[in-house]
């Protein structure tokens, strides 16, 4: 009985040990198949290598490897930037400038990117800060504010040759801030200041200019104007006068016609009576001297013939 038992605990012990390897072997086949298995997003690579060697890039997708033999690096594709801080560069007029940018890059060459640079931030950071002092040295300081998508240019072909081999593409180069010495930025504040006041002056002279040429432009107008209306009323007047004498003329001229038109129907008496009367206005002027015309006489002895010629009708009636 003693030994049944012990055989029949023996038994036990052996089945629980299977069951234990049982469990521990089917956890090792799931962590080896785990491992076996990578899911890669669609901006991502993995950089295979197989003992050592580079087998080359994979994905997007689900990537099958070896677990102990394969070893698998992963490369983001999205375009990314690098801040280079603040860097001290000397202008070509030897002003001291500190100047930060941004690099925006982006991998276009997995496998490359790991296998031909060892740490591409730092390698990027030091070529772009060769390169700003290099560019930055050909340039003045007063040129240099305003170059600033020169300068971005060269850097980003600079840098781009040199990555080009690392499979990683420099996108664009942005210079942040260009700071320069406290002196200096004094002296440019000055300057703009001056340059504004100057502009101010120039452009007040413009317009008391402009205003001075809009009045006298105004005053010639007026001017002529005032000629044009004084022309006007001119010849306005010269028209009046002009109808108004030729109807005077033409009263003068009925007037005369009708004088001449009495002065045929008018006998010797009435004459002599208009004669007389003439010679009663001259008596009654105050002039002691008086002028008779030659037809005077004649007058006279008409007068004469009619007072006779009156004398003998009397009797008659």
């Amino acid at each position: 009985m003693i030994f049944d038992s012990f055989i029949l605990q023996a038994n036990d012990i052996a089945l629980y040990v299977y069951l234990v390897l049982g469990v521990l072997v089917l956890i090792i086949f799931l962590a080896v198949v785990a491992s076996s298995v990578k899911i890669i997003r669609e901006y991502e690579r993995v950089v295979q290598f197989r003992l050592g060697r580079l087998k080359g890039a994979k994905g997007p997708g689900i990537v099958l490897i070896l677990p102990v033999v394969n070893r698998l690096v992963k490369v983001d594709l999205r375009e990314r930037y690098l801040e280079v801080p603040h860097q001290t560069a000397i202008t070509k007029d030897n002003a001291p400038v500190d100047i930060d940018f941004l690099i925006y890059y982006k991998v276009v060459e997995a496998s490359q990117s790991i296998v031909q640079v060892q740490n591409f931030t730092g390698a990027s950071v030091g070529l772009a800060t060769t390169t700003l002092r290099a560019v930055v040295g050909d340039i003045p300081l007063d040129e240099l504010l305003s170059k600033r998508e020169q300068i971005n240019s060269i850097l980003r072909t600079r840098l781009d040759e040199v990555t080009e081999r690392w499979g990683i593409k420099v996108t664009n180069v942005e210079i942040r801030e260009i700071r320069p010495p406290k002196d200096v930025q004094d002296a440019m504040v000055k300057q703009m200041t001056a340059e504004r006041s100057r502009r101010a002056l120039v452009t007040e002279s413009d317009g008391i200019r402009e205003s001075s040429v809009l009045k006298a432009e105004g005053a010639k107008n007026a001017a002529i104007l005032q000629a044009e209306g004084q022309k006007q009323s001119a010849i306005l007047v010269a028209e009046g006068n002009k109808q108004s004498q030729i109807l005077v003329a033409d009263g003068l001229a009925q007037a005369l016609g009708l004088i001449n038109a009495s002065a045929k129907n008018a006998d010797a008496r009435t004459m002599t009576i208009q004669y007389l009367d003439a010679l009663k206005k001259i008596g009654e002027s105050p002039s002691t001297k008086y002028i008779f015309p030659m037809e005077f006489t004649s007058l006279v002895s008409r007068l004469k013939g009619f007072v006779e010629e009156s004398t003998e009708d009397k009797p008659r009636q």
